[in-house]
């Protein structure tokens, strides 16, 4: 089904998506400090890493998945270095079978378009849809993370305690993942 920009767009929680301009106010509105650069568009974490410049701090790739028994989405947040065997990181999770997401389902329930997924679009999903796992490495001994604000045509930097902090006021229980040192 083909959509202007003039049509609304509702997402599975019933809700239009968010706007970027939203997201920053909602963090914001929580004491959480963000600084947003814009950029070209970013479809890969090689095309982040050449146009980057200096933004000191831990880069994220994000993997939304779903299994194949019924049960919630999986955002995987995992450091952008990281390399995992999908199979292997969802048995480790305790998934028996999943895959990647359609482009459809990744915006009906993060209302994020491919290239643009980042945890801050749970801002768009309700609590209980999606589980989300972050790589420790992206938590520990890192000042800032970074992460597209819902468009890949910016990357915002925040504290790792402000985005756990955030996820927990939007209901979503982020749980860790301990997978040692990124390559």
């Amino acid at each position: 089904m083909q959509t202007t920009e003039a049509e609304p767009l509702v997402l599975t929680s019933g809700r239009a998506p968010e706007t970027p301009e939203g997201l920053l106010a909602r963090l914001a509105a929580l004491g959480i400090a963000a600084r947003t650069v814009g950029h070209p568009p970013l479809h890969t974490v090689a095309e982040s890493k050449a146009l980057r410049g200096s933004l000191p701090g831990a880069h994220a790739k994000n993997l939304f998945l779903k299994p194949k028994a019924p049960g919630p989405y999986l955002l995987v947040v995992l450091e952008e270095d990281r390399q995992v065997a999908v199979n292997a990181l969802l048995r480790r999770l305790g998934v028996p079978r999943g895959q990647f997401t359609s482009a459809v389902e990744l915006f009906a329930e993060l209302g994020v378009r491919p290239g643009a997924v980042t945890p801050l679009a749970l801002i768009n999903s309700l609590p209980g849809r999606v589980r989300v796992v972050i790589d420790r490495a992206l938590l520990d001994g890192v000042e800032t993370v970074h992460f597209h604000p819902l468009v890949n045509t910016a990357t915002t930097a925040l504290a790792p305690a402000d985005l756990l902090r955030f996820l927990r006021a939007l209901g979503h229980e982020p749980e860790t993942l301990e997978l040692g040192a990124a390559s």
